[in-house]
This record gives structure tokens, C-alpha cells and sequence, in this order.
């Protein structure tokens, strides 16, 4: 199909939320570089904005709000015509309700919408009307799509799409819709095909990657992925993200059988009070969450583990939040992501009635960062004075003579250049670094080896 607007229009998109919104933008992209179109750098030099959104948190939603806003007070359009769109997870929710607030944008697109991206600001560009498309189901297989990648050693691969588990707090599941798994070996060509055109890494995605094929196969078959997945020859694997209580034997045993599954897992544990657990319709108890970590560790030792913890769920009490903190120290997470409740209209623990002071909030939240900070700086020194591969990023933004990569353990890591390398021929490299120190966010060291 032609979109006679959209040839040699330049475009910008910003990402919000999750890494799925960030695949989602890298099909939105490829989709424009198929019409014709440029991507440029910032807002004020592109014919489209597109802001790919993330509605979990509230801040997402005033974020939004500003940014489209911002628009307003940019200078011309290249082409003299300037299209703004809202695309993803708010764009679902609320559809062309959005126009209320925001009457400079002209197209909205749901996430379930992204393959019509094309067509909808072609339309916008040729009459100058607004344009809602928001199905409930998918229209067209966003894997159809054309594919422009940020990083040409990486890549994201989404093996399915929405959630059953409808957790109280969260508004995935609305918006995102039920599970649904991408065929077995549709997943394993496109790593085998990532892998010809020299992708060295994957992070398979999905709400829960835990069920991958339960709606397929009727239970779920993750673990044989994994395996699967592991003869492509793809180097290194990371998925996102796991449902403790879908997180089964057989995939422990793949995770420590596979060697290009890296030693890092995100199992978010959301509460350490399995009542809070139980409110959050979680379905797993603390002391489950805490077996399930010991079975993870005497499978994989030295395993660095990641989570999401929520501060101020509606009804915590004080040994609620001091349970939280004690699993928070008993299991020693290499990274937590920790974030105060942000109340979700159409979710059930949005009704949930609760008058702990903001301050009462506050004071838990910075107590839980403390306990993370110590634990993360905790398991960064089993790695001083050893050798970790790195795969390099690119350069520090503080010291551009300093290169930044990630470890298997998905370690931030620093190095200076080696002498006689351009950073430039070391992206998308492999070096060992000799570690000689660990802080809490980063370990850093010299480059042992040659690039490979």
C-alpha cells in the first residue's frame, strides 16, 4: 500500500514504560523507514511525534500530558504540517477520550493497532481530521511488520502478548488484553535469522513469559523454548518478564542447562507480606516466593536476581513493609525496581479505601532503597578481582574515553578504551575486563582481551 503523505516526512518517537513499548516503537519505526520516511533526532525537526505510552503509573500519564503539550510551543514542521500521535498503553485506555485533554494530537492508536500506523497519519497529513483506531484484538501480527532495530547486535523478540493474571493493581491486562503465544517455531526462525545478521543478544518478552504456550499447547512450554532457542546460536538470552508462580522446574533446569542463558533472572516479588501478596492477587505466598528462590540458587549459584517491589499498596501496615524488607535482605537482589502504589482507575485495588500518610509512605520507600542499595553493592563484590565478558555498548556519557558494556549477570561495567580501538569498532564487541571495582550500580576494571 502507497501512503502518498508520508514520503520524505521525518519523524521522532519517544518511548515510555516497559521494554515491550520499546519493541513496539522499534515496529512503529521500521514501518515509517518502509514509507519513505527519516528519523531525526528530536521532536522539533520531525513532520511526526509519536509518543509510545506506558499507563501503570500515574507520573505516565502527566508525562504525556506535558509532552504533548511541549508540541504546541515547537517551532514549524519541516513540511510545514506537523502530525502528533499517541500510541500504546494510554491510547488503549482511554481511545479518542484523550482528545479532551489533548487537542493537538491528531491520531491515536491502541496497542493492539500499531500495524496501521501508516495509514492512520497518511489520512491525518491528507485531511487534517483526528484518527482513533483502538481494537480490542490484534488486527494484523505486529511481527509482520518491518523491524528498525536501535542496536544492530540486539535484539528484542516478543514471544507473546497480554496477561490472564490480573493482578489488583495493574491495568496490563485491559489494555494489553489475554495471553496469546507466538507459534514455537515462528520464534526460533526469527532468532536463527537474527543470528545470520549478526545479533549477539535476545531478550525474549512477554507479560509472563513463565505460560509461553499454555494457550497453544495447554500448559506451558517455556522451558523447551529456551532450549530451542539456545541451538540458534544466539550468544547470549535474557528474558522479562517471569511470573513467580508460572516459573516451573523445567525452566530452571533450561536456564542452567542452556549455556546462552544468561545468569540473571527479574522475578518480580511485588511484597514481602504474603496478606499483601493475597490483596494483590499475586497467588504465591512469601514463603513460596522464598523456596522458589532457594530451588533458583541451588540450580544456579551466583545467580543475580532482579525484582519489582510496590511501596504503599493500599492496607500495608507497618510489619507488612518490615516483612518487605526482611525478604528484601534474606534474598539480596543484585537490582530492585521499587516504586510507590499508583492508584489505577478500573482495577480493583483502586477501591480499596486507605489513609497512610504520604510521609509514612515516603519514610518506608526510602528505608526499602536503603536495603537495595546495600544488597546490590553486597553481590557486586563476588565479581572483584575476577575476569567478566563484557558486551560493549558504547561509551560513558560522563568519560567518552571510558567504553560501557554489559556483563552476563546484566552488570553495568566500565573499562577504559584499549589503545589503538575506536569505540565505534568495539559496539557490538565482546572484551574481558579484568574487575578492580565493584560499587553498587557498576563494576570496572581494564580490557584483558582482544575484541571478539
Amino acid at each position: 500500500m502507497q501512503f502518498t503523505h508520508l514520503h520524505g516526512k521525518t519523524y521522532f518517537i519517544r518511548t515510555f514504560g516497559c521494554q515491550m513499548n520499546m519493541h513496539d516503537s522499534e515496529r512503529v519505526s521500521g514501518l515509517l523507514d518502509s514509507c519513505g520516511c527519516l528519523e531525526v533526532a528530536g521532536p522539533e525537526d520531525a513532520d511526526i511525534v509519536i509518543f509510545m505510552t506506558c499507563c501503570v503509573r500515574e507520573a505516565a500519564d502527566t508525562r504525556l500530558y506535558g509532552q504533548c503539550s511541549s508540541c504546541k510551543s515547537l517551532p514549524p514542521a519541516p513540511s510545514g504540517r506537523r502530525v502528533v500521535a499517541v500510541g500504546g498503553c494510554i491510547a488503549q485506555r482511554d481511545g479518542s477520550g484523550l482528545l479532551t485533554n489533548l487537542d493537538n494530537v491528531d491520531v491515536i492508536f491502541g496497542t493492539h493497532s500499531i500495524a496501521h500506523v501508516a495509514e492512520l497519519i497518511d489520512a491525518a497529513f491528507d485531511d487534517g481530521e483526528h484518527h482513533v483506531r483502538c481494537e480490542e484484538t490484534d488486527s494484523e501480527a505486529a511481527t509482520t511488520m518491518p523491524w528498525h532495530r536501535a542496536e544492530q547486535y540486539r535484539a528484542w523478540v516478543p514471544i507473546m502478548t497480554g496477561c490472564n493474571n490480573f493482578c489488583s493493581y495493574c491495568i496490563v491486562p485491559y489494555v494489553r488484553g489475554r495471553e496469546k503465544s507466538r507459534a514455537f517455531e515462528e520464534i526460533v526462525d526469527e532468532v536463527t535469522g537474527l543470528v545470520r545478521t549478526g545479533v549477539r543478544e535476545i531478550t525474549l518478552l512477554g507479560q509472563n513469559v513463565n505460560s509461553y504456550g499454555r494457550d497453544l499447547f495447554g500448559s506451558p512450554r517455556f522451558a523447551d523454548l529456551l532450549r530451542a532457542v539456545g541451538e540458534t546460536g544466539i550468544e547470549r538470552i535474557f528474558f522479562t518478564s517471569s511470573h513467580p508462580k508460572d516459573l516451573l522446574p523445567e525452566t530452571i533446569d533450561a536456564m542452567a542447562d542452556v549455556p546462552a542463558v544468561m545468569p540473571q533472572l527479574h522475578l518480580a516479588v511485588q511484597s514481602g507480606s504474603s496478606r499483601i501478596l493475597k490483596l494483590m492477587n499475586r497467588k504465591y505466598t512469601r514463603e513460596q516466593y522464598l523456596d522458589l528462590i532457594d530451588r533458583i540458587r541451588d540450580r544456579i549459584p551466583g545467580i543475580a536476581l532482579s525484582t519489582d517491589i510496590i511501596v504503599g499498596f493500599p492496607g500495608e501496615t507497618e510489619e507488612d513493609f518490615e516483612q518487605t524488607l526482611s525478604l528484601a535482605e534474606r534474598v539480596g537482589y543484585a537490582q530492585a525496581f521499587t516504586f510507590i502504589y499508583s492508584k489505577r482507575a478500573g482495577t480493583p485495588a483502586a477501591e480499596i479505601v486507605d489513609d497512610t500518610p504520604r510521609e509514612v509512605i515516603l519514610d518506608r520507600f526510602n528505608r526499602l532503597v536503603h536495603v537495595i542499595e546495600d544488597s546490590a553493592y553486597a553481590f557486586n563484590q563476588h565479581d572483584l578481582h575476577t575476569t567478566v565478558s563484557v558486551l560493549v555498548e558504547g561509551s560513558s556519557k560522563k568519560d567518552p574515553s571510558m567504553l560501557l558494556g554489559k556483563s552476563p549477570k546484566n552488570q553495568t561495567v566500565h573499562a577504559p578504551i584499549p589503545d589503538g580501538y575506536s569505540i565505534d569498532a568495539l559496539i557490538g564487541k565482546i572484551v574481558d575486563v579484568s574487575v578492580d571495582r565493584a560499587r553498587t550500580w557498576y563494576l570496572s576494571g581494564d580490557v584483558v582481551s582482544d575484541p571478539r
